[in-house]
């Protein structure tokens, strides 16, 4: 049986995040609760047990604040608007779910200030942070970059600065608490038909010692840069989804980063140790969904 630490869940998609066409279902109807088999006697989590899940109103984001909540966990579903998010949290609150709702844009740091303040009055911190909050603009063949900068802006370093932002009121506890990045597959390194073609910065992001936040920040800047001037298509940058790819490349690289940061503050009440792990999902037009994770303290 895997242990308890290990979360996995296995998504259906059509495209991520894109508003009119989205629709998913769940592969498998257990969510084993992120990789565990369910066995009563190792539940972690109860009514007590805060989770925050950004971009909940739909989808992907929409499906795991229900089933999280469906699981026994106080639920705090967020978006940037603030009537699809209201409706959202009421759909899930007749079904009898705790489910809460309060507004946030991953893209405003007032919101992110503003919306931290209060998880810290109303409940004294979290337990678990579902990171979705993302956009997609192309679709089928489609590899424009008219939007990269909010593509970029929004699955990057929104998924940054609401991290940062929330850790210092995640909740210490005996089992750690968890941060999960929805990411893609789009945004592996290595990746046979879609990835960086220079070698060098493919190995500094891949390298623990050499990997930084300035370094994940310098890389998506000089794509930017690139789209900027319009030289991006001779930089070696991912040639599906371009703008996408590089966010996520961005995304999980800032996973691993965090994973390895927090590991090294053992005596803060933040877990020791992460696991790092990715499940592969079938998808309908092709893509697929991973979703990175860390794990309890060791």
């Amino acid at each position: 049986m895997p242990a308890p630490l290990i979360s996995l869940v296995r998504w259906c998609c059509v495209v991520h995040d894109q508003s009119s066409l989205l629709y998913m279902w769940i592969v498998s109807c257990k969510l084993e609760f992120w990789g565990i088999w369910f066995v009563r006697d190792l539940r972690w989590w109860s009514s007590e047990t805060v989770a925050v899940v950004t971009g909940g109103n739909r989808g992907i984001g929409f499906e795991t604040v229900r089933q999280l909540a469906d699981h026994g966990l106080t639920v705090i579903l967020t978006s940037r608007e603030s009537s699809t998010g209201l409706e959202a949290a009421n759909v899930l609150k007749e079904l009898g779910l705790s489910v809460d709702f309060h507004q946030l844009d991953v893209l405003d740091s007032l919101s992110i200030k503003k919306f931290a303040e209060w998880i810290e009055q109303t409940y004294g911190g979290i337990d678990v942070l579902v990171n979705n909050a993302g956009v997609n603009y192309n679709l089928g063949a489609d590899n424009s970059v008219e939007h990269a900068q909010n593509v970029v802006a929004t699955n990057y370093y929104g998924t940054k600065n609401v991290t940062q932002s929330l850790i210092p009121l995640m909740r210490p506890s005996a089992v750690g608490a968890r941060i999960v990045n929805v990411s893609s597959r789009l945004g592996r390194l290595n990746g046979r038909r879609n990835r960086l073609e220079d070698k060098d910065l493919r190995e500094k992001l891949a390298n623990l010692e050499t990997l930084s936040e300035e370094l994940i920040d310098r890389t998506v800047s000089t794509f930017l840069q690139q789209v900027e001037e319009g030289t991006y298509t001779s930089g070696g940058w991912p040639q599906m989804f371009t703008d996408y790819s590089v966010s996520k490349l961005a995304v999980n690289a800032f996973t691993r980063l965090m994973a390895k940061m927090l590991s090294d503050r053992p005596d803060e009440g933040l877990p020791r140790r992460f696991y790092l792990r990715m499940k592969a999902s079938f998808c309908a037009n092709g893509m697929e969904i991973y979703m990175y994770l860390d794990c309890q303290r060791a």
